[in-house]
């Protein structure tokens, strides 16, 4: 059995989540970065924005329960600007998000998700804002996300999304996962540590 994680298809509900460069403060404000492991992030997700908007009366999506479980999260561009935190995909994908679709992200955070086995892809202003708008319209309503036809369907919509060949490339072979790619030829790795001094030699 395999134990690279190999990531072609990403399937469930969406959340929607409006806004231009919502930066990694936002997602997860500096003062939860004082953490030994990212065990626990997911609790605070957004806490500062969901706060700000609870006094307004304007519920912030991750805060809703009716989103709840959601694994597909729309956003707009510039997402995850700012400090170069990889505590912000880590975040997120521990509150439950599979994949991101948005219009453009921050080169940084982009490479901390791929890291972590959480696929970014782009997509048409016209084609989140639609998926935005049906989300909100009916959170329980699904899609699917295919790297490997680099598509996105959602009823009866068939979209288009793109992210580097290589990102792509990555997640559907599995290359992404360099400890699953260690775990797979073991025995190597094991042979290579004994011809290394400074490794055998103590």
């Amino acid at each position: 059995m395999s134990a690279v994680v190999r990531i072609a298809r990403v399937e469930g509900r969406v959340i929607p989540l409006r806004g231009l460069d919502i930066d990694t403060d936002r997602i997860i404000p500096a003062r939860f970065l004082r953490v030994i492991t990212f065990e626990g992030l997911e609790q605070h997700v957004f806490e500062d924005d969901i706060a700000s908007r609870a006094e307004k009366g304007d519920p912030h999506p991750f805060a809703q329960e009716r989103y709840a479980g959601a694994r597909i999260l729309v956003v707009n561009r510039n997402f995850g600007c700012g400090s170069s935190r990889e505590h912000a995909p880590q975040a997120l994908q521990r509150w439950g998000i599979a994949a991101v679709v948005g219009e453009s992200f921050s080169e940084i955070f982009f490479g901390n998700s791929i890291a972590i086995g959480l696929p970014c892809v782009t997509a048409s202003a016209d084609d989140l804002e639609w998926l935005q708008a049906r989300a909100e319209a009916d959170p329980t309503a699904t899609a699917t996300l295919d790297l490997t036809t680099t598509t996105l369907q959602a009823g009866d919509r068939r979209i288009a999304v793109s992210a580097p060949a290589s990102a792509i490339e990555a997640f559907v072979t599995g290359a992404w996962d360099a400890t699953g790619l260690l775990l797979e030829d073991a025995a190597a790795v094991k042979a290579t540590a004994a011809r290394l001094p400074y490794v055998s030699g103590f």
